[in-house]
């Protein structure tokens, strides 16, 4: 054999095993840290907010001292999200306490506790005052704040975190004069679940890249076999494959699809039973999200399963999906800082009204939980505003899930299909943005090259 020959074979050679290579980093999924590396993550991020978040919200909100307590397995949503990453729950009864002095001075925290609790230390000895409660009323009595907030809410469970029992012992541990400077620390809570740091809005990209990388994965023919798979095989694949990778999910995926053959609205995006088997010209559709360094994310998006002789979705469909980002892009553009969720959903609603969209908009704050704290902009069987959650403002540096759908006729299937969309969005105070983009195409099964 010739030198020029086997130096041709040799390139060729690296030619294939570099487009492999390439093709290979494509399909990784982006890195996700081992547990030891997140909780070094977590405790960071926690103490950085600690430091410097409290104080912005305690005086935005003119609390001058907040007060949590919770105790093991019965937990305040917000005091967990205070713990140390090592934590899984509070001990015994764990009391934590912010305090702003005033004239610029720095907040004190520390805790009323067994024991010291991360970034909080303790200011109660058993020794000297065997009484938790007691202790914790001489503790306020000396510092005499003029608003004792506490985590009592009508109308954001995660921020309604302190028990009825907790709340009476409190209230037995104050002088009367005390007792009657508690106040609800409802939009404290809500301000410290909602704003993302700086750092976390970077990450949060990742976070998103991931979940895509999962939902890419379950819509193609590495996991669907058109004329077997079902809708609940899907499921439970996804459900499986955020375990495989060391990850949590905050609900169950849901997937469904939608026919050509099914009457309009009977049988849309069903999803349970065995006469849910994926066959082509299916829609499918899935709802999906996970949790990953205390931050969560919530997507839905939509495959077309090519008929013999496909090469793309049908028209109607793609034209449909055009229907459904408009909408996304009429919702967005409503964005403005301090809005309620009700004042965007109006508006938002009448817009789409005009350009003859016929529009259902339920999108909802993101962060530690999934349906997070802050302003509910709709709720699927609430198109008129949602009160209380609703009349929340709206405030920078906060998360969202964009989630909404458009109903639009298919000249194809000769009915009309509902376009549910979901992507996750930044709202930084003056722009909103997608934080992992969004989708403008659907999946295609098998996928087109």
């Amino acid at each position: 054999m010739s030198k020029r020959i086997v130096l041709l074979l040799v390139v060729t050679l690296f030619v294939v095993v570099d487009q492999a290579q390439t093709q290979t980093r494509n399909d990784i999924t982006p890195h996700i840290l081992p547990m030891r590396e997140r909780a070094v993550v977590i405790d960071r991020w926690t103490e950085q907010r600690l430091n410097h978040l409290v104080p912005e919200l305690m005086r935005r909100e003119e609390i001058d001292m907040w007060i949590l307590v919770a105790r093991e397995y019965n937990e305040d949503p917000v005091l967990l999200t205070m713990l140390p990453a090592t934590w899984q729950s509070s001990r015994r009864t764990t009391i934590l306490v912010f305090f702003d002095p005033g004239n610029g001075a720095e907040v004190e925290r520390f805790a009323v506790a067994r024991y010291n609790i991360g970034f909080f230390e303790t200011q109660w000895f058993p020794d000297v005052e065997p009484d938790q409660w007691k202790r914790l009323g001489e503790l306020i009595e000396e510092r005499n704040p003029q608003k004792i907030g506490v985590n009592f809410s009508e109308h954001f469970a995660t921020a309604d975190g302190i028990s009825h029992t907790d709340f009476l012992n409190l209230r037995k541990s104050l002088t009367p004069e005390l007792q009657e400077r508690i106040v609800s620390a409802e939009n404290l809570s809500v301000g410290w679940l909602e704003t993302r740091t700086s750092e976390e809005i970077v990450v949060y990209r990742q976070i998103n890249r991931i979940a895509h990388h999962i939902v890419d994965e379950g819509l193609s023919e590495a996991v669907i076999t058109p004329g077997i798979t079902t809708t609940d095989d899907v499921s439970w694949w996804y459900r499986e494959r955020i375990r495989d990778l060391n990850l949590t999910t905050w609900f169950h995926p849901s997937v469904s699809i939608s026919r050509s053959d099914a009457p309009a609205h009977s049988g849309d995006f069903s999803d349970s039973g065995e006469s849910n088997i994926i066959m082509p010209g299916d829609l499918i559709h899935i709802d999906f999200g996970i949790e990953y360094l205390n931050l969560t994310t919530d997507t839905q998006r939509n495959a077309y399963v090519l008929r013999d002789g496909e090469t793309d979705a049908p028209k109607g469909l793609k034209d449909a999906l055009k229907v459904g980002n408009r909408l996304q892009d009429i919702l967005t553009n409503e964005f403005v800082s301090r809005r309620t969720g009700n004042e965007i959903l109006s508006s938002a609603l009448q817009k789409a009204e005009e350009e003859e969209i016929n529009a259902t908009i339920y999108t909802h704050p993101l962060g530690y939980n999934g349906h997070g704290a802050g302003p509910t902009i709709g709720l699927w069987d609430q198109q008129g505003g949602v009160p209380g959650n609703g009349d929340y403002p709206l405030y920078p540096n906060t998360a969202h899930s964009i989630e909404l759908n458009a109903e639009v006729y298919i000249p194809e299937w000769n009915r009309s299909v509902l376009i549910m969309l979901e992507e996750d969005a930044i709202f930084d105070g003056e722009n909103m943005w997608y934080i992992d983009g969004r989708a403008e195409e659907f999946y295609l099964i098998p996928r087109q090259k």
